[in-house]
């Protein structure tokens, strides 16, 4: 059986490679690494279908090192271990150390992370790791530290005609073929930026033709696309422009649409957490201190999913979406803790006020630490106004509240205790 098109055409070096110009371009810092010979341990994040993986196995073919896999779903602490253990025997036959190569490496456990640092560190393996979820969430903080990280984009429109023409006119066997692209919208629409999703429509609009004479059209795309609608996406990947959808139809206050985009994820066997995971998010994102029982709600069903498993899981997968849906909306914490962590970028690492600080020796207490601090539960209402924010920012405002009946309430305890500080 022949392999599948997005596996046929695998680019094997950096000039096959297409898209991340700013990473493998002439001049761009994995280039120089590359060809220096000298890779340090790296991770990619970036969305489905944009080369992460190929990039890796590039890497390791110009290198001529080991190259070893493992998966975060398949993979427990144990096969980390005995893949270290290989790649000790492994530095004797080649001066550069073996590639370790983790496809989501976001699912990789605290203890699976963790027995991946004492190789990293002492350059043992060097691990690149791929992803689709922020690392920042997903890593332990330890093993980014020790990792340079990368992000990858989606494909731009040049992008996915280059290898679109590439398939057409180099691939074994679809250059036996006489195929047209009379039209790209459709095809290249659904791709939504993903190389391996682009090749996958193309060979099944092909192979549904049952002809050597194919001309792609965008009303051919479509046709086939609506008669087999997940046949596209044949290694399972996230739908991240479904999921894109689901999180837009509750934000946009819309139940129907967001169960009908739940039951597209469903039938197309997304994974449960993921759904459950998105929604926790949303609850916080988009609902937020509008409803902040939303939060509780999209954790129970969290939990719920985890105990009772699939296909009932779906029932408070959709309760929750609905409730979502439903629930007025703020992003004022989300918008919030934005402008904090701008700020913090901008004014870099401002002193604590002295009288914020712990005194736990006499040192500390002769040098003025928590000297003047006011304890609040001493005062009327437990509250007593004194600062709170560095000297250089006590006048800055970084929450504004969203007037949404609960919120409202925090509001006007806010005007209640600091009065015009927090007039909008």
């Amino acid at each position: 059986m022949s392999q599948p098109l997005a596996e046929r055409m695998r680019p094997h070096s950096l000039d096959e490679y297409i898209g991340q110009q700013h990473l493998v371009g002439e001049g761009a810092v994995l280039r120089k690494m590359i060809e220096a010979g000298k890779v340090s341990s790296f991770i990619l994040w970036g969305p489905p279908g944009v080369g992460k993986t190929t990039l890796a196995q590039i890497i390791a073919n110009k290198l001529e090192t080991p190259f070893y896999t493992l998966s975060a779903v398949t993979s427990g602490v144990k096969d980390v271990r005995d893949v270290i253990e290989r790649a000790k025997g492994g530095r004797f036959f080649n001066n550069s150390s073996p590639i370790l190569f983790i496809d989501e490496i976001h699912r990789f456990s605290k203890s699976q992370q963790d027995s991946l640092l004492g190789a990293v560190e002492k350059g043992i393996v060097t691990l690149i790791g791929a992803t689709t979820e922020n690392p920042s969430f997903e890593v332990i903080r330890p093993l980014l530290s020790r990792c340079q990280l990368y992000v990858l984009k989606s494909l731009d429109k040049n992008d996915l005609l280059l290898l679109l023409d590439r398939a057409i006119h180099n691939d074994m066997e679809l250059k036996k073929m006489h195929i047209e692209l009379k039209e790209t919208g459709a095809i290249l629409r659904y791709s939504g930026g993903d190389a391996r999703k682009l090749l996958n429509i193309l060979e099944l609009v092909v192979e549904s033709s049952g002809s050597n004479q194919v001309t792609i059209t965008d009303e051919l795309v479509e046709n086939r696309l609506q008669q087999n609608p997940l046949a596209y996406d044949k290694d399972g990947e996230m739908h991240y422009d479904i999921i894109s959808a689901f999180i837009k139809s509750i934000r946009g206050s819309d139940p129907d649409a967001a169960l009908y985009w739940m039951a597209r994820m469903i039938e197309g066997g997304e994974d449960p957490q993921f759904i459950a995971r998105r929604m926790v998010i949303s609850a916080s994102e988009d609902i937020g201190l509008a409803n902040p029982n939303a939060l509780l709600l999209a954790n129970a069903a969290f939990d719920a999913v985890m105990k009772i498993g699939w296909p009932e899981g779906r029932i408070p997968l959709a309760e929750c979406a609905v409730y979502l849906a439903t629930s007025p909306k703020s992003n004022s914490a989300y918008m919030g803790i934005a402008s904090a962590l701008e700020l913090v970028k901008k004014t870099g690492n401002l002193p604590v006020p002295l009288h914020l600080r712990n005194a736990p020796t006499q040192l500390m207490a002769e040098l003025g630490y928590s000297d003047g601090y006011k304890y609040a539960h001493d005062y009327p209402g437990n509250f007593v106004e004194q600062q709170f924010m560095p000297d250089a920012l006590k006048d800055s405002r970084l929450w504004h509240a969203q007037h949404f009946p609960s919120e409202e309430k925090l509001y006007q305890r806010m005007l209640q205790c600091w009065g015009n500080r927090f007039k909008e």
